[in-house]
């Protein structure tokens, strides 16, 4: 494998937390010192815990995946971390959802064509969300997509953005989209189906 990465072209790495011959830390770290291209790198590992994710994330990996893996959340990781790995190649700079239109450019969020009063760091976790509408998105992911990458904040801090969100964007099933969190895990934005709202009204 060693071999393999100094002779090949690779874009992405994900690496099983064991590795055979050395450990999965020594390897991240003989990737980050080995490169100057900076290769997106995600850690698969069997169970939580949570020191061998601050491990891994503090020799050089950028993203940290519990098994069983899932495969909608597999492709989102993966999606997200080529976007922060590759920022040129994404040419988009508005992204719209039904009435949700976001203009990366300006960092501008509106709703129904009305400007809505957004944070930057809110404004990146909204799009976050929305760009994996219909996936369970856990803490970890959220932090590294939405925080720089050794950035601690609490539970709260987090829990008080997505409140907001939940808030200012009107997330809520009245509105078509439903925001809810996930215990132990991390945060799901789901939209609703408009005949099946229907179908429960008396």
């Amino acid at each position: 494998m060693l071999s393999q990465l100094r002779g090949g072209n690779y874009e992405m790495l994900i690496i099983d937390w064991r590795v055979a011959d050395l450990t999965a830390v020594e390897l991240f770290r003989w990737i980050r010192s080995e490169f100057s291209k900076v290769i997106p790198i995600m850690c698969i590992a069997n169970h939580a815990d949570e020191h061998e994710a601050v491990e891994g994330l503090s020799a050089g990996a950028d993203s940290y995946l519990i098994k069983p893996i899932r495969r909608n959340e597999l492709v989102a990781r993966v999606k997200a971390l080529i976007r922060l790995a590759y920022p040129s190649q994404n040419v988009a700079e508005k992204f719209a959802f039904g009435d949700y239109l976001f203009d990366t450019r300006a960092c501008r969020l509106t709703v129904a064509e009305e400007l809505i009063d957004i944070k930057p760091k809110e404004f990146s976790l909204a799009l976050m969300l929305f760009r994996n509408l219909g996936v369970s998105v856990s803490r970890a992911q959220i932090l590294e997509e939405v925080w720089s990458r050794g950035t601690v904040i609490s539970s709260q801090t987090l829990n008080t953005h997505i409140s907001r969100i939940r808030e200012k964007l009107r997330l809520r099933p009245e509105g078509g989209f439903r925001l809810c969190s996930i215990y132990r895990y991390g945060y799901r934005l789901d939209q609703l189906s408009v005949e099946k709202d229907a179908e429960k009204s008396p």
